[in-house]
C-alpha cells in the first residue's frame, strides 16, 4: 500500500528544521527495511500574524509504499520519533494516511488548499480528520502542528502543489544541458516552463546557482523561464530563481 506521511511544526529557531527530520525518518524507515519511500515535499501554508511558526510556516510531506501489514508498526515508529526528536517549545503535528483508506479525497484536498489562504483551528483538523479516515496526533505545546500536517497531506494528495526538498547539482552554474542530459541524470520527470510548455528532449536549459523543483502533475518537475543572453541577443531557457518558486 502506499501511505502519506506529513509532519509540521516540530522545530524551534535553534534547532534542525521540519525537513531535516523528516528526512531522519525516512532513512530510518528505509533502514529497517518497512518500505520504500519517495522525496520530501514543502507545502507552504499560509503566512499571517496570528499564526504561529518559526520561519515559513511549512509542512514536510512524504510517501511511503510498503506492506499493509505493518502499517501499525510505521504508525508507532512515526509517533515515537516525534517525541523523541521534536525541539523544546514546538507544537509537533503527525499525519498519516493510507491511501486507500481516505474516505475522502477530494475534501482533503480542498482543506489543503484553505490552509493556504486562511486561518484554520485545530478542531476543524482533528473533525476533518476523523470524518476522513485518516490519523492525526499532536505531540507537544499547543499542538498546532496537526493544522498543517493534516494540510500538507490534502496538499500532497492533489498532486500539484509543493517544493522539492534539496537542491538538485546536476552541473556547475551557468552549464548548459540539454533536457534529455537533465532527465538521464537525476530524477527530473519533465521539464516544463512556467506557462507550462514542456520542453522537448533536445532543448537546452542553463543552470542557475540553486537548482530547485517542484511537485506537478503528480511528477517531479523542473521549471525553467526564458531570458535574453545579452551575447547572443537570442531567448535561453533558465531554471527557475527562489523568487518564482515562491508560490509553489
Amino acid at each position: 500500500m502506499k501511505t502519506l506521511v506529513c509532519i509540521d511544526d516540530t522545530d524551534n529557531l535553534e534547532t534542525r528544521g521540519t525537513g531535516a527530520l523528516a528526512s531522519m525518518m525516512i532513512e530510518q524507515i528505509e533502514k529497517n527495511g518497512w518500505g520504500r519511500c519517495s522525496y520530501i515535499t514543502r507545502h507552504q501554508l499560509y503566512f499571517h500574524p496570528d499564526i504561529p511558526y518559526t520561519s515559513h510556516n511549512s509542512a514536510m510531506c512524504f510517501e511511503i509504499s510498503h506492506d499493509r501489514k505493518i502499517f501499525h508498526e510505521l504508525k508507532k515508529f512515526a509517533v515515537d520519533f516525534l517525541e523523541k526528536e521534536a525541539a523544546e517549545g514546538s507544537d509537533p503535528g503527525l499525519c498519516i494516511a493510507g491511501h486507500s483508506d481516505i474516505k475522502d479525497a477530494k475534501r482533503l484536498m480542498e482543506y489543503g488548499i484553505r490552509a493556504k489562504k486562511e486561518i484554520l483551528k485545530k478542531e476543524i483538523a482533528y473533525k476533518t480528520a476523523e470524518e476522513l479516515g485518516v490519523y492525526l496526533s499532536e505531540h507537544g505545546g499547543t499542538g498546532g502542528g496537526v493544522i498543517g500536517a493534516l494540510a500538507g497531506v490534502g496538499l500532497r494528495l492533489s498532486g500539484n502543489d509543493g517544493r522539492i526538498k534539496g537542491k538538485m547539482y546536476l552541473s556547475m552554474p551557468g552549464s548548459v544541458l540539454t533536457v534529455d542530459q537533465i532527465i538521464e541524470n537525476s530524477d527530473i520527470d519533465k521539464v516544463q516552463s512556467l506557462e507550462g510548455i514542456i520542453l522537448e528532449s533536445h532543448e537546452k536549459v542553463r543552470m542557475g546557482e540553486k537548482v530547485k523543483a517542484v511537485y506537478l502533475d503528480y511528477s517531479k518537475v523542473l521549471l525553467v523561464y526564458p531570458l535574453l543572453n545579452e551575447k547572443t541577443k537570442l531567448q535561453e531557457w533558465n531554471t527557475c530563481i527562489k523568487e518564482q518558486l515562491k508560490k509553489y
